[in-house]
């Protein structure tokens, strides 16, 4: 178990102070009551360091474009809705060990099945886990390449789309993309395929991967870049009824004759 001088130490470096513990020894000599002040000092520093963590959190989720008012997570997903014998490695996927082995995961299946749900989890996740997440839909993507081609910003574009440690791309198959925007898009796929590090791509969809390569123009070398995507991937089918509408609420009535009123 760590001391008192080395808990404050620990938390000094995570605020990227230099405050070794000998220096803290050094300046406890001086009070009589050194325990107290010990434990002082570290409730200080641990105050600074989780408001710290609260800042970088809220950053991330700003620049994510997860939403902030409700969030997706893990712990609001009706888990119960899930059967089969793969429900604990979707659970796991809350594990982030996809991301720390460098795998995509591609969730697949029909309209509010909850896809969209587990992704934004994943990424609020990750964020919490001091890490990067940045979602947009496939045809934001589409539109985001368009324009970057327009304004001249392809390099700085596809920069912010390979930084990030999770790459949230909801819905394929919402739009086809041109040969440029194919070409760019699979230059941020083999960027992120060959980056050391943490790192993964999430993809939704209502469409069988197999039918992937109609959204895209580009000749055979495609099937190159597609693979990548699949290499290390882990692809979930979420099969089922859709959540949509389970607090609809429908009421009927019945107009008869009108009646004069006197």
């Amino acid at each position: 178990m760590a001391s008192l001088f080395e808990t404050i130490e620990n938390n000094a470096k995570e605020l990227r102070l230099s405050l070794p513990s000998s220096k803290v020894a050094e300046i406890m000599e001086h009070y009589t009551d050194q325990d107290e002040c010990l434990k002082a000092v570290d409730e200080v520093f641990q105050v600074l360091r989780d408001q710290k963590y609260e800042e970088l959190v809220d950053m991330y989720m700003k620049t994510s474009r997860l939403p902030r008012k409700s969030p997706r997570t893990f712990d609001n997903f009706d888990f119960t809705r899930l059967h089969g014998k793969d429900v604990e490695q979707i659970r796991n996927l809350q594990s982030l060990s996809t991301l720390y082995a460098h795998q995509n995961v591609i969730l697949i299946g029909p309209p509010g099945t909850g896809k969209t749900h587990l992704a934004e989890a994943i990424g609020v996740k990750c964020i919490e886990n001091r890490m990067k997440a940045y979602f947009l839909t496939f045809s934001e993507l589409n539109q985001r390449l368009t324009e970057a081609r327009r304004l001249d910003k392809i390099g700085s574009t596809i920069n912010g789309l390979v930084r990030p440690a999770c790459l949230i791309i909801d819905e394929v198959g919402q739009s086809v993309f041109d040969v440029e925007n194919t070409r760019l898009f699979f230059d941020v796929v083999n960027r992120r395929y060959n980056n050391d590090g943490n790192g993964s791509m999430i993809f939704t969809s209502n469409v069988d991967p197999k039918q992937w390569p109609q959204f895209f123009s580009e000749d055979s070398s495609l099937l190159c870049s597609m693979d990548r995507i699949f290499d290390k991937a882990i692809v979930c089918n979420v099969k089922g009824e859709s959540y949509r509408g389970k607090g609809l609420v429908q009421l009927a009535v019945e107009a008869g004759k009108a009646t004069n009123i006197k």
